[in-house]
């Protein structure tokens, strides 16, 4: 006979109301819920697995690592980027190595690092002390000048950090632009350009590359006093993991 929860895992799959009102019903029920899930995630869709990682982060049961685990392997990259991020914001032992198994995979697979799955890989590294981004001591010095919680670096300093970042040979991959007001930040959109680096080339040319398409960004982005810029970077050994 099915469970309660075990039909509510089922039901992590339908449309976005069931899946919404059974992820309510999952989280209410808390840890007595987490092998269960765990248990039903191989019959679920692509979009179940999602639901259930939500559920995961929000009930906080550690027993839930091996299946957010099992996930890096899922066929669906959205599914490997956000069990990523879960194994990182719930601090799973035993997450480190199964993550660097699943970032050498998006090598392997050709991904561009500036797409979202090894982009959540690299975060879930960083947080869990296993990446260390390379800060150089200008841009680290400029980000010191910003509020605490502000999200970036103040936008007027944007060239000086496209500079001093791609002089330590790091690569740009985006920016984010952000509007700070009382307190609350907000999406400011940036430039129109859509540029795209050419993984296959030598690390130096991407390095220049970067910076030029950047510094160009910089020339038609949004500038104030309240207008803050988080540029998102890797070093080489991102791309060429030693070891």
């Amino acid at each position: 006979m099915t469970s309660p929860a075990e039909a509510l895992v089922q039901q992590l799959d339908g449309d976005d109301d069931a899946s919404y009102a059974a992820r309510v019903q999952l989280v209410d029920i808390g840890r007595d819920a987490t092998l269960t899930i765990a248990s039903g995630l191989p019959t679920l869709g692509s979009f179940g697995p999602l639901t259930a990682i939500e559920v995961f982060e929000e009930v906080a049961d550690p027993r839930c690592g091996p299946a957010l685990i099992a996930l890096l392997d899922s066929d669906d990259p959205t599914v490997r980027q956000w069990a990523a991020i879960a194994l990182a914001s719930l601090e799973i032992d035993g997450a480190v190595q199964p993550l660097r198994r699943a970032y050498r995979a998006c090598l392997e697979r050709a991904t561009p690092p500036n797409w979202s799955e090894p982009d959540g890989i690299r975060w879930a590294l960083s947080e869990l002390g296993a990446r260390t981004p390379v800060v150089p001591p200008l841009t680290a010095r400029l980000r010191a000048t910003a509020a605490d919680d502000a999200p970036g670096w103040p936008s007027a300093h944007f060239t000086e950090i496209i500079d001093d970042l791609a002089d330590h040979a790091q690569v740009i991959l985006c920016s984010q632009f952000w509007r700070v007001d009382a307190g609350r930040r907000y999406d400011v959109s940036g430039t129109a350009l859509d540029w795209e680096l050419d993984w296959t080339a030598p690390w130096e040319h991407l390095v220049e590359k970067s910076r030029t398409w950047s510094l160009l960004e910089a020339s038609e982005a949004p500038v104030g006093d309240n207008i803050f810029v988080a540029p998102t970077w890797i070093d080489r050994t991102d791309l060429y993991p030693e070891g």
